[in-house]
């Protein structure tokens, strides 16, 4: 009998990316020569959803795009990367959201996001949808829906199931939310020292862990992952060695294969299985383009002589 696929709720942004390739990035007031411009599928909640689709769960993503050229397409596009969209709105005389990113030669990248549609993603729309989410095994979480909205959803989810996995990007504070009900929190380097409110990461980890929150994972780009665990437990999970060309969903690439991964596995096990999948979408241009497939990741950790597999 073959394992149960997980079944992975998303509530998060839809987007249109905007890549524009420069040779390093601006200083305040300078223009420069930009070179490739790109237009992809993107948006942290839909990056997430096609992330953990490829590696083989059942997903299902809420959000709303805009009834402009973009909606039709951004919904067609997701469809064909086997997530169910039948729960996404189109919210009538409104844009998609749309993210301007600037790539540079070595990778890195800068992000201004217009959120559009996605700031109608409110409370009345979860409601609607909430039994449906709630029979999920995990459910993903970013931040670029209003806060408000991500606050009234976990006040009303049942006090076990599904897993929640909050990726708290773009950074802000995280006291309006009931922190208890977050099991996993995955900030990057940045977003920690903004969420956890302290400038050493060990410290804002913890402060966050005594808040409420059940495990905190800080992703550290080219060095890896860092789990900070309840009872002082501190792990790190370093990063195989790649050519990375474009960065930009490497976090959504982690995200989403650590909820696909905790559904059969233990965090511990789960956290260097997302680390090879963030590390794989640093090596393809473009956000939905670079998330890796299930056998991508698998044949990247069996090679990989500096990751746990």
């Amino acid at each position: 009998m073959k394992p149960k696929r997980p079944s992975i709720a998303v509530v998060g942004s839809i987007n249109t990316d905007l890549v524009v390739e420069v040779a390093r990035m601006p200083a305040p007031g300078e223009t420069l020569r930009g070179r490739n411009v790109a237009l992809y599928p993107g948006g942290k909640g839909a990056n997430q959803a096609v992330a953990a689709a490829r590696l083989g769960a059942d997903v299902s993503l809420y959000g709303k795009v805009g009834d402009d050229p973009f909606g039709g397409r951004l919904i067609d596009g997701l469809r064909g990367s086997g997530v169910d969209v039948g729960d996404v709105e189109i919210e009538p005389e409104t844009a998609s959201g749309l993210a301007s990113i600037w790539v540079g030669a070595k990778g890195d990248n800068a992000i201004v996001v217009s959120a559009g549609a996605n700031g109608r993603v409110d409370t009345e729309y979860v409601e609607r949808h909430l039994e449906r989410i709630t029979d999920a095994d995990v459910l993903l979480l970013q931040l670029e829906v209003p806060i408000e909205t991500v606050a009234f959803l976990l006040g009303a989810l049942p006090p076990a199931d599904p897993l929640v996995v909050l990726d708290p990007a773009p950074a802000r504070d995280l006291s309006a939310l009931p922190l208890s009900r977050i099991d996993v929190l995955t900030p990057n380097e940045t977003e920690l020292r903004v969420v956890g409110g302290e400038d050493d990461l060990e410290a804002g980890a913890r402060r966050l862990l005594d808040a409420g929150i059940g495990d905190v994972v800080c992703t550290f780009g080219v060095e890896g992952a860092v789990w900070f665990a309840p009872g002082r437990t501190t792990v790190r999970f370093p990063a195989p060695k790649v050519d990375a060309v474009d960065t930009t969903a490497a976090g959504d690439a982690f995200n989403g294969a650590l909820a696909w991964a905790l559904h059969r596995r233990s965090l511990k096990e789960a956290i260097p299985f997302a680390v090879a999948a963030g590390a794989l979408a640093t090596t393809v241009p473009g956000a939905q383009p670079s998330l890796p497939s299930l056998e991508d990741v698998v044949s990247f950790l069996a090679s990989s002589d500096n990751v746990e597999g």
